[in-house]
């Protein structure tokens, strides 16, 4: 790395309060960002912000505490517009994680569009938040689940995928990005497969909004949806895009507040989207401070973000991959900064807690892709995901502890 790279990294370091601590006497080395990534100073300024200065209900006060709040929350609907780079503000929703805007789509669409007969498209490599769903509004409506399936590497087959496609496929709800290994998927060649036999296209940007620029007109997705608390903001906050011609012929999916335009005891007419889908009074406080991580983000940069990770997985598993007995589960060409792995006769979660004993924060686990894990016939892996904020040193330090953790196993 660059001395301006490492000086870059010093100073956004520096925004993250979190990690100047040590845990278990060691100074913590945060591995864990797939799973949540840590926050800057930046984001707990706007929510202390908000609760100090501008705590009220939104849209439907006329004083002035409910003028700035909504002020605030509808400003963040806006950045995330052009984050995102959607046609409209309107096509914004906002959710309180990636989940609920795929339960979202699968109840307000599949439940009303499906039909017996029809197919839905997914990968063998999904979150549980992209299956269950699906097989709930399938047993609902009489649809079949098919699975494009995974190799050996982690990867999925565009050739498969594309032999998959019918003209009895409604829609391919797809991930992005593999939380559990990296994989990059071919995600743009899909959809555009995917539309030529008229199938609608949801996107899962959980672990792909963190990495990459996203441009969902490029893309010509029809739903995508992703979550805060992965792109260095707060936790309870997910939003969920959609063309407006199809969020205007899904119906609500909760009921309430917000989401109505008249109430009789006769009837109910509803409110124009977006908010006709956020019944009740949303997360307004992390919705408020989710426009400052989107400012963080921006203000890196996706080229020096990218870089950085990718540096970060290169010196990983050069210093990784010749530890005796390591045996990385998912080793796709195109991969995120991910690197999940086990070690030969150790349990994951022995690994898993003799780091934190050292410091290091990793995930262990099945990674809520059990399908996944049943795939590899594994109950589990070890995952380290690095975030801009992670250094070469601290890869190294991985490194020797691991290596560490592992002679003494094999006394």
């Amino acid at each position: 790395m660059s001395i301006t790279t490492d000086i870059s990294v010093n100073e956004i370091r520096k925004q993250f309060p979190i990690l100047n601590q040590e845990v278990n006497g060691k100074p913590l080395i945060y591995f864990d960002n797939a799973a949540t990534s840590q926050t800057p100073q930046v984001v707990i300024d706007a929510l202390v912000n908000y609760y100090q200065n501008d705590n009220a209900n939104i849209h439907r006060g006329i004083h002035t505490l409910a003028e700035r709040a909504t002020t605030g929350f509808e400003a963040t609907r806006k950045a995330v517009q052009q984050f995102i780079n959607s046609n409209e503000v309107e096509e914004i929703i906002f959710t309180k994680g990636t989940s609920e805007g795929i339960n979202l789509v699968a109840q307000s669409y599949g439940r009303k569009f499906l039909k017996e007969g029809d197919e839905v498209l997914i990968t063998g490599m999904e979150h549980h938040s992209n299956i269950v769903p699906w097989q709930m509004v399938c047993e609902q409506t009489g649809a079949k689940l098919k699975v494009i399936p995974v190799n050996a590497n982690g990867e999925i087959s565009i050739d498969e995928f594309e032999s998959l496609l019918s003209e009895r496929t409604k829609i391919v709800s797809a991930v992005y990005i593999s939380n559990s290994l990296g994989t990059i998927n071919p995600v743009p060649e899909m959809i555009q497969l995917a539309h030529e036999v008229g199938a609608k296209v949801l996107v899962d940007a959980a672990q792909a909004a963190p990495h990459h620029q996203i441009d969902v007109r490029a893309l010509n997705c029809d739903w995508l949806a992703f979550s805060a608390h992965k792109m260095y903001g707060p936790t309870g906050v997910g939003v969920l895009y959609g063309k407006r011609q199809l969020l205007e012929k899904m119906d609500p999916y909760q009921g309430g507040g917000e989401m109505i335009r008249e109430v009789t005891f006769d009837g109910t007419s509803y409110n124009d989207i977006p908010y006709k889908f956020e019944a009740g009074t949303p997360n307004i406080a992390d919705v408020v401070a989710f426009k400052a991580a989107i400012e963080f983000m921006t203000e890196i940069g996706f080229d020096f973000l990218h870089s950085q990770e990718q540096v970060l997985l290169q010196k990983g598993k050069e210093l990784l991959f010749g530890i005796d007995g390591f045996q990385p589960i998912g080793n796709a060409k195109n991969k995120a900064s991910v690197i999940s792995f086990l070690i030969d006769g150790v349990h994951p979660f022995d690994l898993g807690m003799w780091l934190d004993a050292k410091g290091i924060a990793v995930r262990t686990g099945h990674h809520c892709t059990q399908p996944l894990m049943d795939h590899f016939q594994i109950d589990g892996t070890v995952r380290a995901s690095f975030a801009v904020y992670n250094t070469i040193e601290e890869v190294e330090t991985f490194a020797e502890a691991l290596t560490d953790i592992v002679k003494k196993f094999r006394k």
